[in-house]
């Protein structure tokens, strides 16, 4: 099958291969895969992996080619979508293996390239919202939202609006302004000015809930810390550099909580199909037209030199929205 493998650290390292068709074992199904997705974590990988060659890669939309002996939920020919596992090899392959219990449904509205673009952010903002910070739904509350434009972010302003809750999000320029905006972000502050004025002009002293979908915390950990409310909580996606006064957040009670949405598969936990059922829903939210695909961005096909390009648009830190690949040569 064809592959694309990283060979070192340095995005030129990124090389086509020829690698076998691997055989799924008892809960696997072995995906044709059609389209994938590059998020900040194929760089991060690609810059702290040393067992090279390795198959990057954890967002993809395909087909189901077979399944394991096991396998309940799905069937050969199904159409599924899904970020699997960082433990096992990623999805820049013609075919791949993933668990059934990290898998959804495709939804049937999108083509593979728009559908490819959803699951690893979706599955990272609905954990951080409901799973880590405890969200309940329809309560009406505030929450803030540091890197709207961001791939996470974009997914996550359209899941907090069907929850109910009352969306702020940080941009500044003008072009992701304008698309957070049109996501459904009720109030939109620039994260590169102090965020308190800009709060406070909004009637508001304290915010619920913050999520932090940057990929700094330590930049804004201190106005995370004075904006939470007494009780509230805040959670981020990527590791502290520096130690973090908590003082206070510890004052307020307030929950500091971390997403990472690869802990399921992991470490294998009882709860991991809440991935497969949460992929359902968000597929059934896209076919209903209640949410819509956060794709920004084609390349064609899927290959060493469009996945170069890629790494080099995520590392860039100017994305808005996602960059998928679809399609093989």
């Amino acid at each position: 099958m064809k592959a694309v493998v990283h060979t070192a650290q340095n995005i030129s390292a990124l090389v086509d291969i020829e690698l076998p068709t691997p055989a799924p074992g008892p809960r696997d199904l072995l995906v044709k895969v059609e389209a994938v997705s590059v998020n900040p974590v194929d760089t991060k990988q690609r810059k702290t992996d040393t067992a090279s060659p390795r198959v990057l890669g954890w967002d993809a939309a395909g087909a189901v080619a077979a399944v394991g002996k096991a396998v309940t939920l799905f069937k050969e020919g199904d159409a599924v979508f899904y970020a699997g596992d960082v433990t096992r090899p990623g999805c820049d392959s013609e075919f791949h293996l993933v668990d059934e219990r990290i898998v959804g449904r495709k939804p049937k509205s999108l083509d593979f390239a728009h559908a490819a673009a959803v699951p690893l952010t979706a599955i990272t903002a609905w954990e951080a919202f409901f799973d880590r910070m405890k969200i309940a739904r329809n309560s009406a509350a505030s929450l803030l939202i540091i890197n709207g434009a961001g791939g996470v972010g974009s997914i996550a302003i359209q899941i907090a609006k069907l929850a109910g809750l009352k969306v702020i999000a940080t941009a500044s320029r003008a072009e992701s302004v304008a698309w957070v905006k049109d996501l459904g972000a009720e109030h939109v502050v620039d994260h590169r000015k102090p965020l308190r004025p800009q709060i406070e002009s909004l009637g508001l002293k304290h915010i619920d809930y913050i999520a932090n979908f940057s990929g700094e915390l330590d930049q804004h950990w201190a106005a995370m810390s004075d904006l939470v409310a007494p009780q509230g909580a805040v959670v981020a996606i990527v590791p502290n550099r520096n130690a973090l006064p908590m003082d206070t957040v510890r004052s307020k009670s307030a929950s500091v909580c971390w997403e990472l949405m690869f802990t399921r598969a992991r470490f294998q936990t009882p709860d991991m199909i809440e991935q497969h059922k949460l992929l359902n829903q968000v597929s059934e939210w896209l076919d209903a037209g209640k949410l819509r695909s956060t794709l920004r961005e084609k390349l064609s096909p899927i290959n060493a030199v469009n996945l170069r390009k890629a790494h080099e648009r995520v590392e860039s830190g100017t994305m808005i929205g996602k960059l998928v690949l679809h399609g093989w040569a």
